[in-house]
């Protein structure tokens, strides 16, 4: 029995990845688009301020989201590059390349948002806090994976190296997470993943999340249609790509 189902298998083809990429990422930014005006005006307009951090706290709405994506990200990223450095499949190891910069866009954000959010809360904007520290890894890493890729000129040794990489790397994620529980730090707790029940109310949940939703649909509608950009370029000599430059049906 194969490992990989047939299904897969199909759409692991860079004709047919192209084709299924194509279609899902339209509509997967409509309904990132929808998802984020919702959450936007339920988060930053309809929700109440909290009782101690007052409107500051709206912030949350984009810092938590990107938080939980940064590390999200850098997970399928690895995945997908493990799958195509063990099974040499193309369209895995375009969907990892195509992860990288928009992993490191969520971290980015991540930090910018949680050092305009420290400010008023800590009275600076950075300290080397062990959640901080780790996301500050977490973006070196996707800068490194982006680095070597782009320095290594045959794609297959490229795959490889950077797969390694991002494997290795997958050790800082469980840091990040449990970072305010194994150290003493100034980042907050855990309020929405508790094992008993989140202590966010219901009013500030409800577009946390639907804002969470938004960013993985943006994150795939996004990394889908590099993706694509990602597997022309390595088909580029093949037939179904000239009969796509010639205006035929792929």
């Amino acid at each position: 029995m194969s490992i990989i189902p047939n299904w897969l298998h199909r759409l692991s083809s860079p004709r047919n990845f192209y084709r299924f990429a194509g279609t899902v990422s339209d509509w997967c930014g409509w309904i990132a688009l929808v998802l984020i005006a919702i959450g936007l005006y339920y988060g930053l307009v309809n929700s109440p301020p909290d009782y101690q951090q007052g409107d500051s706290a709206r912030i949350m709405y984009i810092h938590v989201p990107a938080a939980w994506m940064s590390m999200f990200v850098y997970m399928v990223m690895a995945g997908a590059a493990a799958v195509g450095m063990i099974w040499r499949i193309k369209a895995a190891s375009a969907f990892a390349n195509a992860s990288a910069p928009v992993g490191a866009m969520f971290t980015a954000m991540a930090l910018a948002t949680g050092m305009l959010w420290g400010k008023p809360m800590w009275g600076t904007y950075w300290v080397w806090d062990a959640r901080l520290t780790s996301e500050l890894i977490l973006l070196f890493l996707y800068l490194g994976y982006m680095a070597l890729q782009s320095a290594i000129e045959d794609r297959d040794t490229a795959a490889r190296a950077t797969a390694i990489l991002a494997l290795v790397g997958v050790v800082n994620i469980p840091i990040i997470h449990y970072s305010v529980e194994w150290w003493n730090t100034l980042h907050q707790g855990a309020t929405v993943s508790k094992m008993d029940k989140p202590s966010i109310h219901i009013s500030m949940l409800i577009p946390l999340l639907i804002m969470a939703l938004a960013f993985k649909f943006y994150y795939f509608s996004n990394v889908l249609r590099r993706a694509r950009c990602e597997v022309l370029e390595r088909e580029k000599d093949k037939s179904w790509v000239q009969e796509l430059v010639r205006g035929e049906q792929p």
